[in-house]
């Protein structure tokens, strides 16, 4: 399997960045990991600060139809919905960088 397949397979299925840490770019994939940890994190730390409320409002009523937490969690949420873009596009790039082929002696890979 050739290195750059490898790379792109990593970044795809494993982390985006590996594949870059794969090839010889460690700061590139660095950075990438970084970046995708945290706007996984950024993300997870905006759903959960917006379930406290809706939370204890169901707990205060004595129970809560899934539905209606489920609603007002979509709705509180659209800077977690932009992060998780950004995450999205960013594992695209990583996976579609790692793929290109700069190098002219990429044989084979182990």
């Amino acid at each position: 399997m050739k290195l750059n397949v490898k790379a792109a397979l990593l970044s795809a299925f494993v982390l985006p960045g590996l594949g870059q840490v794969v090839r010889g770019e460690r700061l590139k994939g660095g950075l990438l990991i970084a970046l995708a940890n945290i706007f996984l994190l950024a993300a997870l730390v905006l759903v959960l600060k917006g379930m406290g409320p809706v939370l204890l409002e169901a707990k205060l009523a004595g129970g809560a139809d899934p539905n209606a937490v489920s609603r007002k969690l979509a709705a509180g949420a659209p800077a977690a919905r932009v992060l998780l873009a950004c995450f999205g596009a960013l594992w695209c790039f990583s996976v579609v960088d790692a793929l290109v082929d700069r190098r002219k002696g990429d044989g084979p890979g182990v």
